[in-house]
């Protein structure tokens, strides 16, 4: 398949910013400020792609699938970002949201050469991963070509997984190797070709949106409270407590108590306070709820033996 590389739209020169390395530093920041202005408006034409993404990823999710991103350069680090911030946000297993990048972890710090070129290598990571009916896996490529993820994603699809394929290009390969294709269209780059700019940013907003409404839809949330928080240090820890007091209108006190006595489970710890409950007859609650605070405050009766 010939590939011009002067008909991707993030390849293109815009003749705008041809004198950039000539202006001044202030100026050359307002360029990039209202470059990068322009992405919300391009992600906004996505929406009805990314919602239909998100309900088939929540779905999978709450089978007890997961959601795995795959991606090459800029794209697979931000990848292993996004999916590296699900566990301390939404308490999710290490192993449901996973973020896979060319290259391995080496290529998280330094270019591994060649690495996105490798289809093979794409594959195989699927099949490392036992990539299933009940996964989802989102491939990330801003030009909608990179043989690694065009490869992983074909694999997946192969194995009965949902795909989607989030690029900044039209009619890419990737696209048409998706269930799901999603095309944000940021236009060129300030710097001619540097997709870590205004494409970054782009696969960023999506990736923030999947990640986080997939987990809102499998009830993580409690309003837009981070009910399933990781105590792992101080500030989570102090931030557990407000939501315990926020959310049950207690004093702060009384919810470090019960945070305590939860075992820093925080729907463990609200329920205690709401229904009056020991932890273990709350945990039982949340066990025959699904583990839905909404539900299990709804059916839960005070002073539960």
């Amino acid at each position: 398949m010939t590939d011009d590389i002067r008909h991707r739209a993030t390849e293109q020169n815009d003749p705008r910013y041809r004198a950039i390395d000539r202006l001044p530093t202030e100026e050359i920041a307002r360029l990039m400020n209202a470059a990068d202005a322009t992405v919300p408006t391009a992600v906004a034409s996505q929406l009805p792609q990314i919602s239909k993404a998100i309900d088939e990823i929540a779905s999978r999710l709450t089978q007890g699938g997961r959601l795995l991103y795959i991606g090459a350069g800029t794209s697979g680090r931000l990848a292993v970002l996004d999916a590296s911030e699900c566990p301390p946000t939404f308490g999710t297993d290490p192993e449901t949201v996973q973020g896979i990048i060319a290259g391995g972890p080496e290529a998280l710090i330094r270019s591994v050469e060649g690495a996105e070129d490798d289809a093979e290598a794409g594959r195989a990571a699927m099949a490392a991963h036992d990539v299933g009916p009940y996964d989802a896996v989102v491939g990330i490529s801003a030009a909608g070509r990179a043989p690694y993820v065009v490869a992983a994603v074909t694999e997946a699809r192969h194995r009965g997984a949902y795909t989607v394929g989030l690029s900044c290009n039209e009619s890419t390969p990737l696209s048409a190797a998706s269930d799901q294709p999603v095309e944000v269209i940021v236009g060129p780059e300030i710097v001619t070709g540097s997709t870590r700019l205004k494409a970054g940013t782009a696969q960023k907003l999506v990736l923030n949106m999947i990640s986080t409404i997939s987990m809102i839809r499998c009830g993580r949330t409690f309003g837009n409270y981070m009910i399933e928080v990781s105590t792992t240090n101080q500030k989570l820890a102090d931030r557990a407590a407000r939501i315990v007091a926020d959310i049950t209108g207690t004093d702060p006190t009384t919810a470090r108590d019960a945070l305590h006595a939860a075992g820093n489970e925080v729907k463990t710890a609200i329920l205690m306070i709401e229904r009056t409950l020991p932890p273990q007859a709350a945990r039982r609650h949340l066990a025959a709820s699904g583990h839905n605070l909404t539900t299990a405050l709804a059916t839960a009766t005070r002073d539960t033996p």
